[in-house]
């Protein structure tokens, strides 16, 4: 996207670059525009991995932390808003857009041919969704020519890309509070939705039993592969997308204190059984 930018003429060295973004795509835009000398501002909200703001914090020009919940109980649509008012503000600023810019899941070409290289023959794809980069980059490289190919999608409970009803989560790094523009463009078999502590569970299971030490999206892609492929008896090759590593994740997920007052909120929030 910023490559792109840059050769489009939007993007010179007066430019602020503001993107909505707490995780891999604002971590990877600081870094490259550090390396520019551009300026950057994230606009994260609470539900960020403390490591990541403070990575954040030191690569970026400004960073900007909404505290408000949207109307669907998460923080996207604030941040999208944020954004939006600054965009305005600012003269001259570009938004690096993961949401509705096709750069974004056209960066995901190269992956798909490393993995066509790698397996000229995958049986399914499983991949995390929130802006749906991967997932649309992926499958619009991989279906026209591996039309055979089940590409599942992975979500966590609250999200709205694959369900109408939103519900508040607490996890960053996957799901959406609202449908990405982009995963139009995408081409999705089946959808597997996990829950909070699913995904937890995934993410220790993958340190567990693989030596794996990811993070949130890479756990609920773990778990949800798991399960999807015991529940529909197939077999044959998997791939499974891990596209985040577990050290931000260290004072959550792999943190039993805050695991066990989630489990608490999460309980707290179902409704009454009669």
């Amino acid at each position: 996207m910023i490559y792109k930018g840059i050769e489009a003429g939007l993007i010179n060295q007066d430019t602020t670059i503001i993107a909505s973004s707490s995780g891999n795509l604002a971590v990877a835009v600081a870094s490259i525009c550090k390396l520019l000398q551009l300026k950057f501002i994230p606009v994260i909200d609470p539900n960020i991995n403390t490591d990541n703001e403070r990575l954040l914090t030191l690569l970026s020009y400004r960073v900007v932390k909404v505290q408000e919940r949207d109307e669907t109980g998460g923080y996207l649509l604030t941040r999208i808003a944020t954004v939006e008012r600054m965009h305005a503000e600012i003269p001259g600023s570009f938004i690096a857009d993961q949401y509705g810019d096709p750069n974004n899941y056209k960066g995901y070409y190269g992956l798909a041919d490393e993995i066509l290289e790698a397996l000229p023959q995958p049986d399914h794809v499983f991949v995390a969704v929130s802006s749906s980069g991967a997932i649309t980059g992926l499958s619009s490289r991989i279906k026209p020519v591996r039309p055979e190919t089940k590409i599942i999608g992975v979500d966590i409970e609250g999200s709205v890309i694959f369900q109408s009803q939103a519900k508040s989560r607490y996890i960053s790094g996957i799901g959406a509070s609202r449908v990405p523009p982009i995963i139009a463009n995408a081409y999705i078999d089946d959808v597997v939705m996990v829950s909070h502590m699913e995904l937890i569970a995934g993410c220790k299971a993958l340190l567990q039993e693989q030596a794996i030490f990811a993070g949130a999206s890479s756990g609920a892609v773990y778990y949800a592969a798991k399960a999807y492929l015991e529940v529909t008896g197939s077999s044959g090759t998997a791939v499974m997308i891990f596209p985040d590593k577990g050290y931000t994740y260290m004072s959550t997920i792999y943190n039993d204190a805050w695991v066990e007052a989630l489990a608490d909120k999460l309980a707290a929030a179902e409704p009454a059984s009669i």
